[in-house]
């Protein structure tokens, strides 16, 4: 029975940023968990993660999207329906991160960082809507980070762009939780993928890091299999507006 819960047969997944580090792992355990996927990326030539989830006997198709294309972003949910015929999971994994002293801080990045990490969730998650609420079912997950809940330093526009996330996700829960639509965020803390290479090989920054984290290292994509599969499943039917953290128990300290 409880296993039961976690399985995704018969479900449709679609993932952003599945390509690489967080998304693709989250997209590979929800392959595993028996959801067929739509891959939103960027690059239709890229077909490792395909082969991957096709290899676990589940259907896979690669929609293009651009996250800087907004017509591309506004009609990947509709695709993902022409050729499924239904979308039952969204994974808003993708984002990206500029660097630089607020004082400084170059607009086009700011614009780049909030159109990326914030504009694009919210259409998804508005197109994703417009098919989730009339069936009443669904499963939004979005990925927020630790900056959802602090400042950081020289990353005003990802601190922006993360807390608005948080935001959108209890918006949308309040109004779509009734429709039996769940919306959920997850919160990583520091993980060891590209994004965060130039602080892992910053000797002092590291080790600063690592003796703030209780588990005493940094996280790592795989870490979000078993998070991302509870709240694509039945496990998380009565989870709304929640914001997960997978951070090793950095905001527990």
């Amino acid at each position: 029975m409880s296993q039961n819960l976690f399985q995704l047969n018969g479900k449709v997944a679609a993932v952003t940023g599945c390509t690489r580090g967080i998304g693709r792992s989250v997209a590979i355990a929800l392959a595993e968990a028996g959801a067929d996927l739509a891959l939103l990326q960027r690059s239709p030539e890229k077909t490792d993660v395909k082969e991957e989830v096709e290899n676990l006997g589940r259907r896979c198709e690669i929609i293009q999207c651009d996250l800087n294309n907004i017509e591309e972003v506004k009609g990947a949910i509709p695709a993902v329906v022409e050729h499924f015929g239904q979308i039952d999971i969204l994974v808003n994994a993708a984002g990206i991160q500029r660097r630089s002293p607020a004082v400084d801080f170059p607009e086009e990045d700011w614009d780049e960082v909030l159109n990326i990490n914030l504009k694009t969730t919210w259409i998804l998650c508005q197109q994703a809507g417009k098919y989730m609420v009339p069936q009443k079912s669904g499963k939004i997950i979005n990925f927020a980070s630790l900056l959802s809940y602090q400042g950081g330093i020289n990353v005003p526009a990802y601190a922006a762009s993360k807390g608005g996330v948080s935001q959108l996700t209890k918006a949308l829960s309040n109004e779509w939780a009734q429709h039996h639509v769940n919306v959920n965020t997850i919160v990583p803390g520091y993980i060891a993928t590209e994004m965060n290479t130039a602080l892992i090989n910053d000797d002092n920054r590291n080790k600063q890091i690592l003796d703030r984290i209780p588990a005493g290292d940094w996280g790592k994509p795989e870490d979000f299999k078993g998070t991302a599969v509870f709240l694509a499943s039945n496990a998380s039917d009565y989870v709304h507006g929640h914001q997960l953290a997978v951070d090793g128990g950095w905001l527990g300290r």
